[in-house]
């Protein structure tokens, strides 16, 4: 009696289990029909993209996944998932075009020592410029590439290069309604920031260690960070330039240097003149190679080792031309080493005989004297930095949290590089006890002593082509 109960339960429950298959079957039927109704159904489509994007975390702004979460194995399905999918690849800045926009502009500190310069025109990665855009995109703040977004920098900092007030402006998704054209934000002034997306925040979150956004500000839609010159075409960037100065400082350690025979050659450069012989020369692009410095200042700072202290060089102008501040402290280092001497004897051409002493600087900054710039190498790129882009009407904020954020993350990065140095600092004082060996000579392969490279002064050296040669050059190959 009992094994009959027995395979009456048994019947029962395969009947139950069977019974319950089919209705899943008849959900997953359903389901499907579901999923291909959505998935064609074009408002939807604008809703998923619209809830997609309103990112004010970049939690938010990584939930971004797909929409839906079916395990269904259907072809309908599929087809719905593989849409999806196509909709989200690249971060699908095109579907953001129709959402509000707002006309920004970021200022952006980097410690440039892993990046190959600011521009992502450097054709090798990674560039700053690159992973900005690229948080950019995951954060979904771009509204198009760079040409419909009106992207503009302010400086274009090479290789090792940092900055602590580098400018960027351009188009960015908006949390305020449009009341512009094509969805624009007109709403320039900071009174009508309540509720706007915190881009500080949002892109910090995504950037590496080494990029940080330090605040943001409304732009009038005709602002570019180029510079003050209206209405110049150059390159890509067609609309007005609106950089008043650049600051830049370079860093180094006295050691032996004559600090004062440096700033009096330094002060110098102060005015508007022709920094041809200061630079490296690009005649296909550049052809006014005067600017105009406004400041010239060398200052102790607080840090130091052992009996070094650092210095810092601080140079203010209105443009700077390519690798311009680091030919100016190249010189100055020659002259601080005292390998150049500051008054030069200059030999005119026209009159061999009539001989005139002036300083060395002041004969490269006159193409008259000076044709051609003699050739030397450019300071060290690391220890320079670009500190500050002036403009006339913008002042950069960001909310409280993500002050604390930046603070909290700057404070951090520094700890982590004095910890850095009290390691090689260690080894710096255990390598003191190892018993050094007798001393030797660097010899070259034909067993002869290697000397010290003799230093020839500036003024004696061979010469780059003039800008002249160079024009004639390029004409030539045309």
């Amino acid at each position: 009696m009992s094994e009959l109960e027995d395979q009456e339960i048994i019947l029962n429950l395969r009947h139950q289990i069977e019974s319950l298959q089919n209705r899943v079957r008849e959900l997953k039927l359903e389901n499907e029909k579901l999923s291909l109704l959505v998935s064609n159904c074009k408002c939807c489509k604008i809703k998923e993209n619209a809830v997609g994007t309103c990112v004010t975390s970049v939690d938010s702004a990584q939930g971004c996944r797909q929409p839906y979460a079916s395990s269904d194995t259907g072809e309908a399905s599929v087809v719905a998932r593989k849409k999806s999918a196509k909709r989200l690849q690249g971060h699908n800045t095109k579907t953001l075009c129709h959402l509000p926009k707002r006309y920004v502009a970021l200022k952006v500190m980097y410690f440039g020592q892993r990046f190959y310069g600011f521009a992502s025109e450097a054709q090798m990665d990674p560039t700053v410029e690159s992973e900005i855009f690229g948080a950019l995109e995951k954060t979904r703040l771009l509204v198009g590439d760079k040409k419909e977004i009106k992207y503009s920098r302010c400086g274009r900092t090479d290789r090792g290069v940092s900055s602590v007030g580098q400018v960027i402006a351009l188009f960015l998704r908006s949390n305020l309604k449009g009341n512009g054209e094509n969805g624009i934000s007109n709403n320039n002034s900071k009174g009508h920031n309540y509720g706007e997306i915190d881009y500080v925040r949002v892109l910090n979150r995504v950037l590496p260690k080494d990029i940080r956004v330090m605040g943001w500000t409304p732009a009038p839609s005709d602002f570019s960070a180029r510079s003050n010159s209206p209405q110049i075409p150059v390159l890509l960037y067609l609309w007005a330039f609106s950089c008043l100065s650049r600051e830049y400082k370079y860093f180094f350690w006295r050691e032996n240097l004559d600090i004062l025979t440096m700033e009096e050659a330094g002060k110098k450069f102060i005015g508007e003149h022709d920094f041809r012989n200061f630079c490296k020369m690009d005649a296909a692009n550049v052809h006014n190679y005067r600017r105009h410095i406004t400041s010239f200042e060398m200052s102790p700072c607080n840090q130091r080792f052992e009996s070094n202290q650092l210095w810092a060089i601080t140079i203010k102008g209105s443009a700077f031309l390519w690798h311009q501040v680091r030919c100016m402290v190249a010189v100055l280092f020659m002259i601080g080493q005292g390998l150049e001497s500051p008054n030069v004897r200059i030999c005119w051409e026209k009159q061999l005989t009539g001989v005139k002493i002036m300083q060395v600087i002041d004969a490269l900054l006159s193409t008259n004297i000076t044709h051609r710039k003699p050739q030397y190498a450019m300071a060290p790129d690391i220890p320079l930095v670009l500190l500050s882009c002036e403009f006339e009407g913008l002042n950069f904020s960001c909310s409280p949290e993500a002050m604390q954020a930046l603070r909290l993350h700057l404070e951090e990065e520094c700890r982590t590089l004095l910890l850095h140095a009290a390691i090689f600092y260690e080894a710096l004082i255990s390598s003191s006890s190892i018993a050094a060996g007798t001393k030797y000579q660097t010899t070259l392969s034909n067993g002869r002593v290697k000397k010290k490279a003799s230093h020839v002064p500036l003024m004696l050296r061979p010469t780059e082509p003039s800008y002249e040669e160079r024009c004639a050059k390029l004409s030539s190959r045309a």
